[in-house]
């Protein structure tokens, strides 16, 4: 599917309506990964990281609505701070991505829907975007674990344990937050 053609994500909700009857949870995790400051880049993205996400959550609102379900977005903490990927779209549409989930979380709580992000800092996948920079950037990649306070980058599974647990009952209180998942990477205090 592409995430930026809404009749396509429509199709796919249906189709997953079909399959399971219902619709308890969605994690909107889409990004066009655009750091180039370009305008192309910029369009990129917008219909990437914004228009898909929205694309997404418009067409599995009734669903969500019905489970009294939850969303999540995945953001990054490029959304907090201005980092190696600035100027770009990438930070600031990550950013919107927050400010969106939390408007929804705000507007859906009266219909039991609870609204949530994560911002994972740099998340080591071999085959990933930090496998291919430690690979062809080395020196640069050093330099990004380094600055970690954990002395390391998170795995995905830690993203993931954090999604879950958003998404379960355990967390039926928590709605409009914006989770960290970077071992402490993200310099400030969250508000």
């Amino acid at each position: 599917m592409d995430i930026t053609k809404s009749e396509q994500v429509s199709e796919w909700v249906n189709q997953c309506v079909k399959l399971s009857s219902r619709i308890d949870v969605v994690v909107s995790n889409v990004s066009a990964l655009a750091v180039d400051n370009s305008r192309e880049s910029w369009d990129k993205a917008y219909q990437a990281d914004i228009v898909g996400t929205y694309s997404l959550i418009d067409a599995v609102l009734p669903h969500l609505k019905e489970s009294k379900g939850s969303i999540i977005a995945i953001s990054s903490v490029s959304d907090r701070y201005i980092d190696f990927t600035a100027p770009s779209p990438y930070g600031a549409f990550k950013a919107a991505l927050n400010h969106y989930t939390s408007q929804l979380a705000h507007r859906l709580a009266p219909d039991g829907v609870r609204a949530n992000s994560v911002s994972p800092g740099n998340i080591y996948v071999e085959d990933g975007i930090w496998g291919d920079i430690e690979k062809k950037q080395p020196g640069f990649f050093a330099e990004q674990v380094k600055a970690n306070p954990m002395g390391r980058m998170g795995r995905p599974q830690e993203v993931a344990d954090a999604v879950v647990w958003l998404a379960s009952d355990r967390a039926s209180f928590v709605s409009g937050t914006n989770l960290l998942v970077d071992g402490a990477v993200s310099p400030g205090v969250q508000f």
